[in-house]
């Protein structure tokens, strides 16, 4: 299993679990938004590695990046609107950038070895 799927969706439950306190009036606002777009990572990670091409998967990386950001936008709101406190967002905030740097990575990595064998087919 991926390590990037793994802390996705550890953070995931998290955000679940934290929003969990947020007012019974943002239940289908912000705190739907937040959680969908958290659990978007982990899901679009699992759809990429079933696909058959490195490039497939990697446009579902790109996917889950951006949920990523999503969710990374949407956890300051909270803190900004008092839902979140400063050390409950900052630990999420720091893990959903690592997450994103390792999206990317993956990303980069499995263009290059498409790449690779493109060219290798190529030849």
């Amino acid at each position: 299993m991926l390590q990037v799927w793994q802390k996705s969706h550890a953070l995931t439950v998290d955000v679940y679990q934290v929003t969990h306190s947020f007012p019974s009036d943002e239940r289908y606002g912000l705190t739907q938004q937040l959680r969908r777009a958290a659990a978007s990572i982990p899901a679009n990670i699992a759809e990429g590695a079933g696909r058959r091409t490195k490039s497939d998967f990697a446009r579902f990386i790109d996917i889950a990046s951006g949920s990523a950001n999503e969710a990374l936008y949407h956890m300051m709101l909270s803190r900004d609107l008092l839902l979140l406190s400063e050390s409950t967002y900052e630990s999420l905030a720091t893990r959903a950038v690592e997450v994103r740097r390792m999206l990317t990575s993956l990303a980069q990595t499995l263009r290059s070895r498409s790449s690779e064998q493109e060219l290798k087919t190529e030849d």
